[in-house]
């Protein structure tokens, strides 16, 4: 009986590469389910790009072109598919923008690998270059930058602004662009590397139009002011209590039942209830507070009817069902410390505000408080729209915006957009790749012509001929010209830079260092094991 043979890699003497075996179907298998991914996001790229309708499983329709949101929904089985996924939600956290780009990218760098393996090259070979390559990139685009200072607001619109115009509402970037700036501005200090989006809270409203959209110094709540038992729905020099009690009559642990066969019992029952409510709402009101905000309860009631009566009689505005995880975002802004016992409720717990203040627009109802006291720790947007669909896209653009000024702040330089960066570092490496020699040679060019592919979706999610285009943009670099770009708006190569069209260093460098960084851990994958 003949024993069976496993082929093995084996190398040529020459040094080349060759493997017939099991390992070149796994990685073929990794890099084809890679590129399938990386070619169903492709056309959402740029401000031409078409935008993905997807169903979830509940039923609920989501229209976007965000990359990391289509990503998200997407049902992806394959193990090395889903590090794609997985590398643009980490280009998400990392820069907020570029959630595309970061993962057509990958998918080009896996094309020219491909290409590279089958010419006999070592994965490993081709691994390491890549990640060569990859720094010397970051070097070009750092060399081409342009750095800037948080002051000029100008700079920071224009990054807001290119953000914007490859969403669905991008007609509005004139709107969101400058709530964008706004907002983090206000967070940050000269000093400042970082900002924490956190502080920016986002309260969603179905009514008016996006256009309606806008920022409040201060608090936004979702929830409304409580409002049928005739209490106010507007109170100047606001003492703001947060209460993580219940205003209702206490309850035991255990279920149970008390029988009651005498109405004078009855009266007795009735009468401690109210008597109790009563003393609950005297006290929160000797503490001087004339604003409640009450956290939802799960256990029973948070609020009832009958206390409803006496706070609205005590001429204190309630607000009830704050959500526990805006407890933290709500004590941050207004300076009140959140109270679980009545006995702890003192006057220095309250937080103060000018003014707090129902408003109704287009249908909308929203709580604003404006005038707090130390101002700029927090700031609230409040996002408009027709209806559902529009109002969650609406969201997902302005916090990318947020996002792309948040990368300013980490990286304070910006970089022309429209593929210039893209084909000025292919055409550096290239020149670089000519002074290396053997193999590396070889992977440093094939990375310098899968960078081109930004600028070749580009042109072709626009309706523009690819190759013309991308011959022309390459002319132009080589006469000198390095901030030519793709003018998408209208067809041509022009300066990118004249047209306003940048972005943050930050989302190009890090795009590319992930991609990289992927690439490479798929090229080095030979073997798949299930475990049980």
């Amino acid at each position: 009986m003949a024993a069976a043979t496993a082929s093995a890699p084996t190398t040529m003497s020459d040094g080349s590469f060759t493997d017939k075996g099991k390992p070149t179907e796994v990685r073929l298998s990794n890099m084809n389910a890679a590129k399938a991914v990386a070619d169903a996001v492709r056309t959402s790229l740029g401000p031409k790009g078409m935008d993905k309708m997807i169903q979830t499983s509940t039923g609920e329709v989501v229209i976007t072109n965000d990359g990391a949101t289509i990503l998200k929904h997407m049902a992806v089985l394959h193990p090395a598919a889903r590090m794609l996924v997985e590398l643009s939600q980490a280009q998400d956290i990392e820069a907020g923008d570029g959630t595309t780009s970061v993962v057509v990218l990958a998918g080009s760098l896996l094309n020219a690998a491909e290409k590279l393996l089958n010419q006999g090259i070592h994965p490993t070979t081709v691994a390491q270059s890549f990640q060569k390559a990859a720094t010397k990139a970051v070097e070009y685009l750092d060399d081409m930058s342009i750095p800037i200072d948080l002051n000029d607001r100008e700079s920071l619109l224009k990054a807001a602004r290119t953000s914007l115009n490859s969403k669905i509402v991008s007609q509005y970037s004139s709107i969101l662009a400058p709530i964008a700036v706004s907002a983090v501005t206000r967070l940050v200090s000269s000093s400042s590397s970082n900002v924490d989006l956190r502080d920016i809270r986002i309260v969603k409203k179905v009514g008016g139009t996006i256009e309606d959209t806008e920022l409040v110094e201060g608090l936004a709540l979702n929830q409304i002011a409580m409002s049928n038992a005739g209490g106010p729905t507007r109170m100047e020099k606001a003492k703001i209590g947060l209460i993580q009690f219940q205003l209702s009559s206490p309850k035991p642990d255990m279920d149970n039942q008390i029988v009651v066969n005498d109405y004078r019992q009855m009266d007795k029952i009735l009468k401690e209830e109210r008597q109790y409510l009563l003393n609950l709402c005297k006290r929160i009101k000797k503490t001087g507070c004339n604003v409640l905000l009450i956290q939802k309860s799960i256990l029973r009631d948070a609020v009832t009817d009958l206390s409803l009566h006496f706070l609205a009689k005590l001429k204190i505005m309630v607000i009830k069902d704050i959500e526990r995880d805006e407890i933290e975002f709500i004590s941050k802004s207004t300076g009140a410390k959140p109270v679980a016992d009545i006995d702890a409720f003192t006057e220095d717990k309250l937080g103060s505000a000018e003014l707090v203040e129902e408003h109704s627009q287009s249908g909308a109802k929203v709580v604003k408080v404006t005038g707090v006291k130390n101002p700029g720790k927090t700031v609230s947007v409040v996002c408009t729209g027709a209806n559902e669909l529009v109002l969650e896209e609406s969201e997902r653009s302005l916090h990318d915006a947020l996002c792309v000024v948040r990368c300013l702040v980490k990286k304070r330089a910006l970089i022309a957009g429209g593929g210039a960066p893209e084909i000025n570092v292919s055409r550096l490496l290239t020149e670089y790749a000519n002074t290396l020699k053997g193999k590396e040679a070889y992977c440093f060019q094939s990375f310098a012509e899968a960078l081109e592919v930004i600028p070749t979706t580009l042109a072709e999610n626009a309706g523009l001929n690819p190759i013309a285009i991308v011959t022309e943009l390459r002319n132009k670099h080589a006469l000198g010209d390095k901030n030519a770009g793709i003018n998408v708006k209208k067809g041509i190569i022009s300066n990118i830079l004249e047209e306003n069209v940048v972005q943050p260093l930050l989302v190009s460098t890090s795009a590319l260092e992930l991609a990289t960084e992927t690439v490479a851990l798929i090229l080095r994958i030979d073997d798949i094991q299930f475990t049980r």
